[in-house]
């Protein structure tokens, strides 16, 4: 065989091979990102709290996450109830006043170094309140709109 048919049998070997490796790292790029959409909210340690707002904070205080917070008193202690930027915003946004006891579905964490409880939901005066989705992801004021003029649930 001549060395110019060498190359023409191992290009079309080469390209399939290449192809094959670029789609398998594409599955596992597209895997990984719908596993977790976000990797500090898992719902498996959700928890449920209740207690009595202390404080409504519409900015955050120096040190805080970005967004709205409730502060929460709980027996002897506060807890910083993350709302993330549009749960206090738009139609049917989160209505609470000091003083109110609220209850809380989210998962705890720790970001910026502090201890943070981000809220996927709030229940008030017996309304719930939907501040996330289940995968941690905050819910708009428009899909909250939406959802509601379907008639579903978030």
């Amino acid at each position: 065989m001549k060395p110019s048919q060498h190359t023409n049998v191992y290009l079309p070997i080469a390209g399939l091979t290449i192809s094959l490796w670029v789609a398998f790292l594409c599955v596992l790029v597209a895997a990984q990102a719908s596993s977790d959409a976000n990797p500090a909210y898992k719902a498996t340690q959700e928890v449920t709290v209740r207690g009595t707002v202390s404080a409504v904070l519409t900015e955050p205080s120096p040190g805080m996450i970005m967004g709205a917070h409730l502060l929460l008193a709980i027996d002897q202690s506060t807890l910083d109830v993350s709302l993330g930027r549009f749960a206090l915003q738009g139609k049917s946004a989160l209505s609470v006043k000091v003083g109110e006891e609220i209850v809380v579905t989210g998962v705890m964490k720790t970001l910026r170094e502090k201890r943070v409880f981000l809220a996927r939901s709030v229940t008030a005066r017996g309304q719930v309140y939907t501040i996330r989705t289940a995968h941690g992801i905050p819910v708009s004021p428009k899909a909250r709109e939406r959802a509601l003029q379907d008639g579903k649930s978030l």
